[in-house]
């Protein structure tokens, strides 16, 4: 579900983005537990004879939740398909528990995080959608970073309204959220940060290759 923008940001913690399709019932996952096509309706489930073989039960990994999906048609629906006995249907019985999944770990190894980041004279890429050319010192981005750290501990803002305007990431734009990632897919030290946070837990600064970044667990 998550994936790079901009090249620059490509394993990074820069940023990600999240694509969910929303029908009446919900966001629909697809076949890898993630968002669906747009033709994946309920609405459309309802139609035509049912074959219970043709269905199978799995577990959306991003909200931990039991769906439906037919390996002919590649439908996928959160509710059970009219007139089938869900015990008819594959993988029913070992998909009744959802919270098995680990949690902390969005059920297959993501997790989601959005952040804040302060880029430096050193980063990697010194310039940022505020700012062509970034001059600032490690010190000064440091010094920053901890100001906007105690910000957001004290309750006087959130980690979200203060990225809109003062991150210099582009998922700025979305409040600083990355959307869902694994392992793998992030800077190392960016990454091992975030997978030691718990949801909801805010990080102390964390260097990386981009700069200096406060990192908030989502789920």
């Amino acid at each position: 579900m998550a994936s790079p923008n901009e090249s620059d940001n490509t394993n990074t913690g820069e940023e990600t983005a999240t694509t969910t399709v929303t029908t009446n019932n919900g966001p629909v996952p697809s076949n890898n537990g993630d968002a669906a096509t747009s033709n994946d309706t309920a609405d459309e489930l309802t139609t035509g004879s049912v074959d219970a073989s043709e269905w199978e039960s799995r577990i959306s990994r991003s909200r931990r939740m039991v769906y439906y999906y037919n390996r002919r048609t590649k439908e996928s629906t959160w509710d059970l398909p009219p007139g089938i006995d869900p015990k008819d249907i594959k993988g029913y019985a070992n998909n009744q528990d959802p919270q098995n999944i680990d949690p902390l770990e969005g059920g297959d190894g993501r997790i989601r995080a959005s952040h804040l980041l302060v880029k430096h004279d050193k980063s990697r890429r010194p310039s940022s959608w505020k700012e062509p050319n970034i001059t600032r010192t490690k010190d000064e981005a440091l010094a920053l970073i901890k100001s906007y750290h105690s910000r957001i501990i004290s309750g006087e803002i959130t980690l979200g309204e203060l990225a809109i305007t003062e991150s210099d990431c582009s998922s700025a734009k979305r409040n600083g959220d990355l959307g869902y990632f694994g392992k793998g897919q992030m800077q190392p030290s960016f990454e091992e940060a975030a997978f030691k946070l718990k949801v909801g837990e805010l990080s102390e600064p964390v260097w990386s290759d981009s700069g200096v970044h406060l990192i908030l667990r989502t789920d």
